[in-house]
C-alpha cells in the first residue's frame, strides 16, 4: 500500500515538545493549508487544518526553528487516530500526518520572499522520526559533558517565481 501526504502551509500554533520514556522527542503542532478557486465568477478560498507530529531529532529542530505562522512543507504519512472522549464518553477520531521530511520555507530574516529553504528528513528511524545529524570523525574530541552546538541551517537561494494561482490547472 502507498500512504504519502505532502502539505505546504503555515503552522497554526507553536510546537509542543515532549519526550517519551525512552528519551525520543515527540513534537506536535498543526498546519493550515489553503486553496483558492473560482465559482460562478466569485473568488473563494477554503482552508484545511491538519495536526502534524514530528519524531526524534526533527521534532527538536522544528521546536528550535519554527513558530506559529512559520511556512513549511511537510511530507509524511496519514494516520487515523481513535479515542473515547473522557467528558462525553463518545467515540472520537481524526486523521493526522506523521512527518517524515520537512522543508522550512521561511528565510532566516522571516521574509519568505527571500527564498530561504531548509530541509530535514526522518527517513530510516524506527518510528519514522529522527534527524541523523552528521557525526564527528573522532568521538573522543569533546568531553561528554559538553553541550552540542546549534544545528547550522543549510540555505539555498531559490529564484522567486511569480505565478497566479488561478492559472494553475490543479
Amino acid at each position: 500500500m502507498f500512504n504519502k501526504v505532502i502539505l505546504v502551509g503555515n503552522l497554526t500554533r507553536d510546537i509542543e515538545l515532549r519526550y517519551s520514556q525512552s528519551g525520543s522527542a515527540i513534537a506536535n503542532t498543526a498546519i493550515a493549508t489553503s486553496r483558492k478557486f473560482t465559482v460562478n465568477g466569485e473568488k473563494k478560498e477554503e482552508t484545511c487544518f491538519v495536526d502534524i507530529t514530528f519524531f526524534g531529532r526533527s521534532g527538536e529542530i522544528a521546536n528550535q526553528y519554527l513558530r506559529k505562522g512559520s511556512k513549511i512543507l511537510v511530507e509524511g504519512r496519514l494516520q487515523f487516530e481513535q479515542w473515547v472522549d473522557k467528558t462525553s464518553g463518545q467515540k472520537r477520531s481524526k486523521h493526522s500526518v506523521i512527518v517524515e521530511t520537512m522543508q522550512m520555507l521561511d528565510s532566516r530574516g522571516g521574509e519568505a520572499s527571500q527564498g530561504g529553504y531548509n530541509e530535514y528528513s526522518d527517513a530510516g528511524s524506527s518510528q519514522g522520526g529522527g534527524y541523523d545529524a552528521p557525526q564527528p570523525k573522532a568521538y573522543n574530541q569533546a568531553p561528554a559533558y559538553s553541550k552540542p552546538s546549534p544545528v547550522r541551517m543549510p540555505e539555498n537561494n531559490l529564484p522567486e517565481i511569480d505565478i497566479n494561482e488561478d492559472e494553475i490547472p490543479f
